[in-house]
């Protein structure tokens, strides 16, 4: 056997290997501190109700228009906030996996 391979493999492309996932390895942990320090954002009710949330999947602000405050219909508001956050963390997630994809090539590693 080669010294530092594996039979019928020579020991520099075992090298090559290891180097290209460490490169694969450091890029991926620059850009996931890239994608949790982004900011995102979404709506629900035309505008009524906007959420901000980051890259770790934190929600940094919630905005309620004084319009979209009806005493008599606290679901419908209930329902913006719920539309609104379910789409920010989604644009989040889409974002991250599209992101990861490129780096990764589409091995589907888990993040």
């Amino acid at each position: 056997m080669a010294r530092g391979g594996f039979p019928g493999m020579p020991g520099g492309n075992m090298q090559q290997m290891l180097k290209q996932a460490q490169r694969m390895q450091a890029n991926i942990a620059k850009l996931q501190e890239e994608l949790e320090a982004r900011e995102y954002e979404a709506s629900a009710g035309g505008g009524a109700v906007s959420v901000k949330a980051n890259g770790k999947k934190e929600l940094l602000s919630l905005t309620i228009q004084k319009e979209a405050v009806d005493p008599e219909d606290v679901e419908m508001l209930q329902d913006m906030v719920l539309a609104a956050v379910n789409e920010v963390l989604r644009k989040v997630e889409e974002t991250t996996n599209a992101e990861m994809g490129k780096i990764t090539g589409g091995m589907n590693l888990p993040f």
